[in-house]
């Protein structure tokens, strides 16, 4: 499985974009077209359906270093209480298409078309795409979906029908990489719930360094099996050991 594209053959350079991030128009939602795309800061961002895709590499780049990664003492509280679990990729289609029912802010409908539900189902199929759920006994009360692309974990989107699940699952994923070693994830765009766990905005030439400098180190990435359970999130273990 390859981890990552070495070489642009489908995107101009990320640095020679417009004000608003725009990379390019059209092309496809194919697995090697996300492959090369996220191998270089680019990620897809469609503006309604059935119009071609929008890609983009924004000026400023959302992330969240693990270093100043907070949880807050009433979450923990929370946590501790919980008898939800967390699972990982059992059910990604299912967190895309409730990430896709989730209203947003100044938009009429999703960004997450049918056009891009089946381009990251393929992506998952392949093995990059992942899901992050978060579970009340057989329901399905929370979740996130990203991309794991040469060393580097870019957060989509999370969705909750319950308070405080995708924080869990948020708070989950940080927790895998960081057991991988990883130092740090993609998160795109700073909303006010990632703001509260520490996340901030860098400049688009510190983050596609940090691509560069990701790729030399990458590996695959090593997720956990079965259940994790919420009131252990804040104990030391690793997770991947499980």
């Amino acid at each position: 499985m390859k981890l990552f594209f070495d070489k642009r053959t489908r995107f101009p350079d990320p640095l020679l974009t417009r004000r608003d991030g725009l990379v390019a128009i059209g092309d496809d939602l194919e697995v090697e077209t996300l492959l090369e795309a996220y191998s270089f800061g680019i990620f897809p961002w469609p503006q309604e359906e059935d119009v071609p895709v929008l890609w983009f590499s924004p000026m400023e780049r959302g992330v969240l270093d693990f270093s100043e990664f907070h949880i807050s003492r009433s979450l923990k509280k929370l946590a501790q209480k919980s008898d939800w679990v967390l699972k990982v990729n059992t059910d990604f289609e299912s967190v895309i298409q409730r990430c896709a029912q989730v209203p947003r802010s100044a938009q009429d409908g999703t960004w997450i078309t049918r056009m891009m539900i089946q381009g990251y189902l393929k992506f998952h199929r392949a093995g990059y795409a992942h899901s992050i759920e978060c579970w009340e006994g057989e329901e399905l009360v929370g979740g996130l979906y990203g991309v794991f692309v040469g060393g580097v974990f870019s957060g989509e989107s999370m969705f909750y029908s319950k308070d405080n699940a995708s924080k869990y699952c948020l708070w989950f994923i940080q927790r895998i990489l960081e057991s991988n070693g990883l130092k740090w994830m993609d998160i795109q765009m700073v909303t006010n719930n990632v703001r509260a766990f520490g996340g901030k905005y860098i400049s688009k030439i510190d983050f596609l360094k940090r691509i560069e400098d990701s790729k030399v180190i990458a590996k695959p990435l090593k997720l956990p099996i079965g259940e994790s359970p919420v009131s252990q999130l804040s104990s030391s273990y690793s997770v991947i050991d499980l």
